[in-house]
């Protein structure tokens, strides 16, 4: 895995961007003016962080494993010590999937009903692969998500969440 130079990250146009920050020259970033990016952050090879109206905050020691995706409209935010295992996908915005409505971001908003909110994870989180959490969330401090979970409403501190729900 090639890493971006600290000059390849300050082109890039983020919001903020810390020290020590490991950026995959294979990520990619949509509106990384609306991304803040703390100290001692690593983003590894295919993630897609994705910054919608709300923003991305990123707070400091923080991995970002491969494949995973930060995407949607309302804010997400990481605060310190959070690990995102690999194929980790997290949304702010999530589709009417009940069929009253079209679904995809091609299809003009007056056809649509999406939800967007904001996702929280506290400090010390940690979420195994391949799960999803969903618009609306908050992880306390310190929760961990087992692998191939789905997370659809808050986690308390210190829990240990898996399965689906």
């Amino acid at each position: 895995m090639a890493f971006l130079s600290h000059q390849q990250i300050q082109e890039l146009g983020f919001r903020n961007v810390g020290f020590n920050v490991l950026i995959s020259d294979k990520a990619s970033f949509y509106n990384p003016s609306k991304i803040s990016i703390g100290s001692n952050v690593r983003i590894d090879d295919f993630c897609v962080i994705s910054a919608g109206k709300g923003g991305i905050i990123l707070g400091d020691y923080i991995h970002i494993a491969v494949f995973s995706s930060l995407i949607g409209a309302g804010k997400i935010e990481l605060r310190d010590f959070v690990n995102i295992s690999s194929r980790v996908a997290i949304y702010s915005s999530n589709d009417d999937y009940s069929g009253l409505s079209l679904t995809n971001p091609m299809v003009p908003e007056d056809y649509k009903c999406v939800d967007s909110k904001d996702v929280v994870l506290e400090k010390h989180v940690i979420i195994g692969c391949g799960s999803v959490v969903l618009p609306g969330v908050t992880l306390e401090e310190g929760v961990a998500v087992g692998a191939l979970s789905l997370v659809v409403k808050d986690c308390n501190a210190y829990g240990i969440y898996i399965g689906s729900p």
